[in-house]
């Protein structure tokens, strides 16, 4: 990794304690101001404990439109992955499966399902209206088969009249470019209690894996459909509070026909100097004491200059793009991002923001995810200013973060 040394001079700027306690950050790339004032640092990130319910054994597999046995109520499947009987006797095989009916649905329970998001942000129509993007022959033999059973019609007539407010046309059903990576569980296996959720950090070290190889599979795809997808953004509403719309886990992709600000700023800064973005990972992080844990192939590290705390997770990988890291590359990126799940805990509201290269954009970009804590509330001085209040300034997300995980006490923070 190449270091210029004019770079890490900065590193003073980005993040100061003032003698009276303030920490003041600015993110190293976009410049974001951010304050955490003397006293609200040590604020607990889980609130007080709540009543909580016994769960109804009969509403099991359909707490929402999301669990396994309300199948019929997401769109048609591009995907799912399934663990079956393989060999020797007992061993788990982890097998992709495409092409199914509606009646097929329930031969299998499906660990992780890919289907198109009902409700896009950037429809079908956009890219057929705006871009002349044409249906694949594969997709419209893939929609004619479904619809030719009786299950599979009676379904997309359902989803259609639910649609017919917000427009949109049956192949949106099938082939957009917004979908969504579903986890099976709801709550956690042999769960009482409603309160004990299914996240990132209740999956197994396997399960995790397979989730993010199955979401990086179908970023590619993306990208290979439709060549006018310039960027593909890829992350993770954990939470209301954090803008899911169920408390299930899922991760959400949207191919876009444009870079966004946040690339295009990393473009210009790449243009002057190359190793701006890799120098704002490990060296910001080993400049300012922030380093929380790595492996072979990831680090982690508290963020600076975010509106939220927040931990990064990067590869050590600075040239590849995310389905040209070898299946070690990727999976022990996985597991660093799984620590920091399981120890930020399933009550704290979270995003998880994916960011990386797209294939047509220059320079050097690490696939890196950024887990912020969605713990802030708006001080409401923020538009006039620019400047954003974090409760929890970075040494303390290292110390929270670091602290649970070499303690292995549970999936809580404190």
């Amino acid at each position: 990794m190449r270091l210029r040394w004019g770079f890490v001079s900065e590193f003073a700027a980005v993040l100061e304690r003032l003698p009276d306690g303030t920490v003041k950050q600015r993110h190293p790339i976009s410049g974001t101001q951010v304050w955490t004032v003397p006293g609200r640092g040590n604020r607990p990130l889980v609130p007080p404990p709540v009543a909580h319910h016994r769960l109804d054994p009969a509403a099991d597999g359909k707490h929402c439109a999301f669990c396994h046995l309300r199948y019929l109520e997401t769109t048609p499947e591009k995907a799912r992955l399934v663990r079956l009987e393989g060999t020797p006797p007992g061993a788990r095989e982890w097998r992709t499966l495409t092409g199914l009916t509606a009646e097929q649905l329930t031969d299998t329970i499906a660990e992780f399902r890919l289907v198109p998001n009902l409700f896009e942000i950037v429809s079908l129509d956009y890219w057929r209206a705006n871009h002349g993007y044409t249906v694949p022959s594969e997709l419209a033999a893939r929609r004619a088969a479904y619809v030719g059973t009786l299950g599979g019609l009676s379904h997309v007539e359902r989803l259609m009249a639910i649609k017919a407010d917000s427009g949109g046309s049956v192949d949106s059903l099938f082939g957009g470019f917004h979908d969504v990576v579903i986890a099976r569980r709801h709550f956690v296996e042999d769960a009482l209690c409603d309160d004990e959720l299914a996240g990132a950090g209740t999956l197994t070290l396997e399960e995790h894996r397979h989730y993010l190889a199955f979401t990086v599979a179908a970023m590619r795809a993306m990208y290979v459909t439709n060549p006018r997808v310039r960027n593909v953004a890829v992350f993770q509403n954990w939470l209301r509070p954090a803008g899911a719309s169920f408390d299930h886990l899922h991760k959400q992709l949207v191919g876009l026909d444009t870079l966004g600000t946040s690339r295009e700023r990393e473009e210009r800064l790449l243009a002057e100097n190359p190793d701006a973005i890799v120098n704002s990972g490990r060296p910001l992080a080993l400049a300012h004491d922030l380093l929380i844990a790595e492996n072979e192939h990831a680090f982690a590290f508290a963020g600076v200059g975010h509106r939220f705390p927040s931990v990064e997770v990067w590869s050590k990988d600075a040239d590849a793009l995310p389905w040209e890291l070898s299946r070690a590359a990727l999976d022990g990126w996985s597991d660093l991002l799984h620590a920091c799940h399981r120890a930020t805990g399933v009550h704290v509201p979270t995003n998880e923001e994916w960011h990386y290269r797209p294939p047509l954009s220059p320079g050097t970009a690490p696939l890196r995810a950024v887990l912020k804590w969605r713990v802030n509330t708006s001080a409401g001085f923020e538009g006039g200013t620019e400047i954003y209040l974090n409760t929890i300034d970075p040494w303390a997300v290292r110390d929270r973060v670091a602290d649970r995980l070499s303690s292995d006490a549970g999936p809580a923070l404190p």
